[in-house]
C-alpha cells in the first residue's frame, strides 16, 4: 500500500484530501505544518507528499528547499488557492511535480497522484 503524507495547516483541508485517498486505498499520514512535515518525511518514508504552499512558520517552499538540499526524490504535489507564475516556476525548480488547486476535488487529486506514485523516484 502506498503511503501519502499530507502537509497542510488546515485540518479541514487535510480531511478533504485524505478521505478520497483513503477510499482509493492509500495509507495517509498527516502533518500540521512544515516542521512537522519534515519530521514525518524522515520517520514515515512516504511514497508521495501533498504540500500546501502557504503555511505559517515553515512554508511549502521552505520544505521543498530542504528536500532538494537533502537530495530527496519523493514526488511532491503542491496545493494552492492561487499561485503566481513565478511561485509555480520556483516550486518546479525545487522539484515539485504537480499542482492541485484548492478547493481540492477528489477526482482531480486522484488523477494527479496516480501516475506519480507508480513512478520510481
Amino acid at each position: 500500500m502506498s503511503r501519502i503524507l499530507i502537509i497542510d495547516d488546515s485540518l479541514f483541508q487535510r480531511r478533504v484530501i485524505s478521505a478520497p485517498l483513503q477510499k482509493a486505498g492509500y495509507e495517509i499520514c498527516e502533518a500540521v505544518n512544515g516542521v512537522d512535515g519534515l519530521e514525518k518525511i524522515h520517520t514515515n518514508s512516504p511514497d508521495l507528499i501533498v504540500l500546501d504552499i502557504l503555511m505559517p512558520g515553515k512554508t511549502g517552499l521552505d520544505v521543498l528547499k530542504e528536500l532538494k538540499e537533502e537530495g530527496n526524490t519523493i514526488p511532491v504535489i503542491m496545493l494552492t488557492s492561487d499561485v503566481q507564475e513565478s511561485t509555480r516556476e520556483e516550486c518546479l525548480s525545487l522539484g515539485a511535480r504537480a499542482f492541485v488547486n484548492k478547493p481540492v476535488r477528489a477526482e482531480e487529486i486522484l488523477k494527479v497522484i496516480a501516475p506519480l506514485i507508480n513512478q520510481p523516484s
